[in-house]
């Protein structure tokens, strides 16, 4: 539990109560009575709400490949390239082809390199977004633009996924609605997961690749830890119904019961060593750094299941501007067989049908050379893909152009793909909006197009 000094209630409010003659005991007892009498009038902030349409999706996971993969090594199969390997480039340098070979997968014909066997196995499912690009080729800023749609670092957005719980609420009230695992600590930190000017109870809540969330401990038994949080939230919201409290107050007393819930809830379900030894060699579960990433996709499986609507999982280090060879083979070597599972699991649990998958980076990577062994990045055109409820299997929606450097058809900009998610989830983007600083914010700000075509 949050160490006490933190609890924002009024010490004389205490002190007045008391000299009237009132014990502690009774005071928690006259002001938890008032307290569930509010509650029974005051709609929960993380209760599930009515989206403004009929959603396609409920829940979203984003895999997410911090550092920008490169897309004509994995899964961008460009024959020009191949042809013309070693000529100059449209936009300056030597156009380079890939060290690694394709191969069609599926009904679809779904080109994928070598590095990828068992995510092309999955090939039918798979709804491309090939015409992708972005407004910056930093990363910290094109990170921070994905998450919260707005690279301008002035002024903090929410998240997308505090947005999501804004618009949707959670449902289920005994976890977060909210989760990322093993989050980046640069590239924005927790900008990336934060709630910004929303509601503090919408922000994400962080744990590590083994389940581990700070600050979780209780330091005394349940019993007595409820006894004192009943008696410190009535103070709190005593103090909220007053003239000039704190507009935190809410997602304190909020944040508060969420971590008492959590105390007994999340690390159960956490917890993947009850999983059978087949799930666990399914995604490719070890021990130490080289199954962190296998460890997440099966959390995030184990969350969605429970209901939690947003879960990001994240795999650092495509950052590629040397050593792409056998960085490549490193990264995709720990990311194909978990994604691969994940994405079965889901679907042989039913799952699929309920739950949006979202794969990708920031932005993608130059198709000429940098160095004797490296691409830079490219904000211009790039892939990213879906898999799951709501959007077509199999379908391509946009292109690059015969190099994979600008997109050519089909064009998604950031915003236009925040625009898309949130229909997907039953959201209308323009109307979901929070009034801050005298005017209306949005995830999209003030464009994004919605990609109707890869609705099923």
């Amino acid at each position: 539990m949050i160490h006490c000094s933190t609890f924002m209630f009024s010490r004389r409010q205490v002190l007045k109560t008391a000299s009237a003659g009132f014990g502690m005991v009774a005071l928690a007892g006259l002001l938890d009575q008032r307290a569930k009498a509010e509650e029974k009038t005051t709609p929960h902030p993380l209760a599930p709400k009515k989206p403004h349409f009929p959603a396609k999706a409920r829940r979203l996971i984003f895999v997410h490949m911090n550092g920008a993969i490169s897309h004509h090594d994995t899964f961008d199969y460009k024959p020009q390239l191949i042809k013309d390997h070693g000529k100059p480039g449209p936009g300056g340098g030597i156009l380079t082809e890939s060290k690694f070979k394709f191969k069609q997968y599926g009904e679809t014909d779904s080109w994928f390199s070598e590095l990828l066997p068992n995510l092309a196995k999955h090939a039918d499912k798979i709804c491309w977004l090939r015409g992708l690009y972005t407004d910056t080729p930093a990363h910290p800023q094109a990170v921070v633009q994905m998450h919260t749609g707005s690279a301008n670092a002035a002024l903090t957005r929410p998240s997308m996924g505090a947005w999501l719980l804004y618009g949707l609420g959670s449902e289920n009230q005994d976890v977060p609605g909210y989760i990322t695992i093993n989050p980046p600590p640069n590239f924005g930190g927790a900008v990336n997961y934060g709630s910004a000017f929303l509601p503090v109870h919408f922000q994400g809540s962080r744990i590590d690749d083994r389940g581990n969330l700070p600050n979780l401990k209780a330091s005394t038994s349940s019993s007595l830890q409820r006894k004192q949080l009943d008696l410190i939230q009535a103070m709190n919201r005593d103090l909220a119904a007053t003239s000039g409290a704190p507009d935190q107050l809410d997602g304190v007393i909020e944040s508060y019961e969420l971590g008492f819930k959590m105390q007994s809830k999340v690390p159960e379900l956490l917890d993947i060593s009850k999983e059978p030894e087949a799930v666990k060699a399914t995604y490719g579960i070890k021990d130490g750094p080289a199954g962190s990433f296998a460890r997440q996709c099966l959390m995030a499986r184990r969350l969605s299941q429970a209901g939690v609507r947003f879960v990001e999982i994240c795999q650092p280090g495509w950052d590629h501007h040397n050593n792409l060879h056998k960085g490549l083979i490193d990264r995709c070597g720990s990311i194909d067989q978990p994604v691969a599972a994940l994405l079965a699991d889901l679907d042989q649990r039913g799952l699929l049908d309920e739950t949006l998958v979202l794969f990708g980076s920031e932005f993608g990577r130059q198709a000429t050379a940098q160095g004797q062994d490296g691409r830079d990045h490219n904000i211009t055109g790039y892939p990213m893909f879906l898999v799951g409820a709501g959007v077509k299997k199999g379908y391509t929606h946009g292109a690059t152009d015969e190099y994979g450097i600008r997109a050519v058809e089909g064009r998604m900009h950031t915003n236009d793909l925040h625009a898309t998610l949130l229909a997907l989830m039953g959201l209308d983007h323009e109307k979901l909006t929070y009034r801050y600083s005298g005017r209306d914010f949005r995830l999209t700000d003030i464009k994004g197009e919605v990609a109707r075509e890869i609705f099923v």
